[in-house]
């Protein structure tokens, strides 16, 4: 009854309303799956997409996921963006943990922590991640490997490699055996910015960090450079745009700002080393990417939406008896109805009789 007529011009509207049909689609999806499996559909929404925001402690925790999810996804925009597709954000993250973690554990038997140790532990969190980057920048620029490839297979030597620290020379010797670091001192946590809260610094480094992301976007000619290289290689070529340059940049920025999530969450929420920092983050990082359609401004309210799937995943394994897989569920049924909706961006429904 309907078939897909191509537009003349791809849809600017349709392009932005693409990811609010795509969080439409998932709800309703979310209705049928709660039905199959015999829960009450519109008390199972509530507990995914109200219970987390319904009082103030519910939007801080909400604040808390935002914080490494938009970091992430801001650097990701800026790969995707200039045409290199950075898959081992989560790799990235856990590298920038492990560095932050040593320098806090370096000097926390001297001293008490304080900004300036706190801002030394952030920037070694960024280095880490920018570090483990560039061996994919390098390995693509000097070989020609595939970025995909080599970041994703990175993640899991960074996850061994963190393994490996807190079950060894990072292990907390009064931990009674357990794979875990100390816990750091108060003064290399994050201040929290909400009393009574876990709403840490993080979610205001991440909000700057979106903002800083668009003004390089839209307002310097070194992220005009990076945007035409993604775009329209060949004309960048001709411009006398370096496309090593572009890569090295894009990846480089985008693990730094992986790393400093993972070390915000270990100076935030967490509070120490162990061998699980990150539920999936670099990765649904890419999911909201694509949802705030790589724009710097516009993934704070996909990471928002990603955030609400996290918190709701938790809460309806504790009181609705689902299991752990529901989160992942939902981002891969976000995932999927953004790549139905984006089809009528290039394409609109006709009736056909």
């Amino acid at each position: 009854m309907f078939r897909l007529e191509p537009r003349a011009q791809p849809s600017i509207w349709m392009s932005w309303l693409s990811p609010v049909l795509a969080v439409l689609l998932t709800a309703l999806c979310g209705v049928a799956l709660f039905l199959a499996v015999g829960k009450d559909p519109l008390a199972s929404l509530s507990v995914f997409f109200y219970e987390p925001i319904k009082d103030l402690r519910g939007w801080s925790e909400v604040g808390v996921k935002v914080a490494p999810l938009l970091l992430i996804a801001v650097g990701l925009s800026l790969c995707f963006r200039a045409n290199v597709f950075n898959i081992g954000a989560e790799g990235q993250l856990v590298m920038g943990a492990i560095a932050a973690g040593s320098v806090i554990l370096y000097f926390d038997d001297e001293t008490n922590g304080g900004f300036g140790l706190m801002t030394l532990a952030l920037a070694a969190g960024a280095v880490g991640g920018a570090f483990w980057a560039a061996i994919t920048a390098w390995l693509r620029d000097r070989y020609n490997a595939n970025e995909i490839l080599v970041s994703l297979m990175l993640v899991y030597v960074a996850q061994l490699l963190l393994s490996y620290l807190v079950h060894g020379i990072l292990i907390d010797p009064d931990g009674f055996g357990f794979p875990q670091s100390r816990l750091f001192s108060d003064g290399f946590l994050l201040p929290v910015v909400l009393p009574g809260t876990r709403l840490h610094l993080g979610i205001v480094l991440a909000l700057l960090a979106s903002v800083i992301g668009w003004l390089y976007l839209s307002r310097s000619f070194s992220g005009f450079k990076l945007q035409v290289g993604g775009m329209a290689p060949l004309a960048a070529r001709y411009a006398g745009f370096s496309s090593s340059r572009s890569l090295w940049t894009s990846l480089c920025v985008s693990g730094a700002l992986a790393g400093v999530a993972g070390a915000s969450e270990i100076m935030g929420p967490i509070g120490q080393l162990t061998p699980s920092i990150s539920p999936g983050y670099g990765f649904a990082a890419i999911i909201v990417a694509f949802v705030g359609r790589l724009h710097p401004i516009g993934v704070i309210f996909s990471s928002f939406i990603m955030a609400l799937l996290y918190i709701g995943g938790e809460l309806s394994q504790s009181r609705l008896g689902m299991p752990s897989a529901i989160t992942g569920i939902f981002q891969g049924i976000l995932l999927f109805s953004l790549l139905a909706c984006d089809v009528l961006i290039n394409n609109r429904l006709r009736w056909s009789k």
